[in-house]
């Protein structure tokens, strides 16, 4: 009996010593803390609840592209309506790469993804043609910065696109930089799409551009020299633009002093637009703010009267330091009811815009139907891209043609 037992515990022992043999083959003869050992970070995909879109615009403002830079600033609003106009109300995210050449005020300058397109919109008014003007341009390294100095999502379900906009071919003669056969195969290896918008006739970018849009599975289309952008001004354009900077008005923001100076930054950002921006363009912005898309870029991050009607928050909650300085000094009742007049205020403006807005698309629809080329502006060409590609992402477009 004594031998059965003394077997069955060598047995125990050596089964025990084979289990653990893998283990204690990689300890060194010192064994180090478990706490110590490195751990490599684990990055997971981005899985967002809504199906969205980034798009990054890439944009030579060298000396000739002043009329398609001029119709940027027009449309960039009724691009991100379109976009939005999708069944599934996308989040939506843009950026920027304008570039120029070598020698040049700048070669590149970035602004990076966001919802914010205030900010953004504020960012390209300053753009003003300039510098070029020697063939060639700096086409490599803007695509460049734009597939590795952008902060792309890694969601597998978002819509991520380049439009690559210009007139003039790449510099392929420049030693030290990315050319873009390598760059857009970077961009297909991050799920990015690459679309080649050709500004005039010049053959030498008409191959590259085709050559672009081929290897970065998007389109190629060519467009006039000034965008060829349809412009329909409608009776209905200054009331939008001056309810929606009523609108801005009932914004009112809370947060840390780190959050408010990002939130002073919108502020600025939205001022600028309505001092600066022609009334259509801020008519466009009223009608994307109104859609279930465009509230982000409305609201912005840490917008008090959204977060407290919302149940978000509790106002009796907040550090006072934190609430706009007009609200600190109040009791909890008079904030309540500072609050519960602007929401009130900014649903009544909400209804007008969104009445004047489908009154505006109704009068753009009658004007382009009676005339023509509607087809062949920048406006449609990039909603045809859109629509097509954003398919593939779960993104369905009923209408059958863009906002303008």
């Amino acid at each position: 009996m004594k031998q059965k037992m003394i077997a069955v515990a060598l047995f125990a022992a050596t089964t025990a010593t084979v289990a653990l043999f893998p283990h204690i083959g990689s300890v060194s003869a010192v064994t180090t803390p478990i706490q110590q050992l490195p751990t490599a970070p684990v990055t997971l995909p981005v899985i967002r609840e809504k199906a969205a879109i980034e798009v990054v615009f890439v944009l030579d403002t060298t000396g000739s592209m002043g009329g398609l830079i001029d119709a940027a600033k027009e449309k960039i609003w009724s691009i991100a309506s379109s976009m939005a106009s999708a069944n599934n109300a996308p989040d939506i995210r843009m950026g920027l790469v304008a570039y120029r050449d070598r020698g040049d005020k700048y070669v590149t300058r970035v602004s990076d993804l966001s919802e914010d397109l205030d900010s953004m919109y504020a960012t390209l008014m300053d753009f003003q043609a300039a510098g070029g003007g020697d063939g060639p341009e700096s086409v490599n390294q803007a695509l460049d910065d734009a597939v590795n100095k952008i902060s792309w999502s890694r969601d597998q379900n978002t819509y991520r696109v380049l439009f690559l906009v210009g007139d003039a071919p790449p510099h392929m003669d420049y030693q030290d930089d990315v050319k873009y056969p390598e760059t857009i195969s970077k961009a297909k290896s991050k799920g990015i799409l690459v679309n080649a918008i050709q500004c005039g006739e010049n053959r030498s970018t008409t191959r590259k551009w085709q050559q672009m849009a081929q290897l970065g599975d998007g389109r190629y289309f060519q467009v006039e020299q000034d965008g060829g952008a349809l412009a329909v001004a409608t009776p209905f354009d200054r009331e939008l633009a001056t309810l929606s900077a009523k609108l801005d008005k009932t914004r009112l923001y809370y947060g840390d002093a780190e959050e408010k100076v990002k939130q002073q930054r919108k502020i600025a950002a939205t001022d600028k637009l309505h001092a600066g921006a022609s009334v259509a363009s801020r008519a466009r912005r009223a009608t994307y703010n109104a859609s279930e898309s465009g509230r982000k870029n409305f609201l912005g991050k840490g917008e008090l009267v959204d977060d407290v009607t919302d149940g978000k928050v509790d106002i009796e909650a907040i550090d006072p330091e934190m609430l706009p300085k007009p609200m600190q000094a109040m009791a909890p009742k008079e904030q309540k009811a500072v609050i519960s007049e602007k929401a009130k205020e900014r649903r009544q403006l909400q209804q007008k815009i969104e009445t004047l807005s489908k009154k505006r698309s109704s009068f753009i629809k009658e004007k382009i139907e009676e005339g023509e080329g509607a087809e062949e502006s920048l406006d449609y060409k990039l909603f045809s891209a859109i629509k097509e590609q954003a398919t593939k992402k779960g993104l369905e477009y009923s209408s059958e043609g863009p906002a303008y």
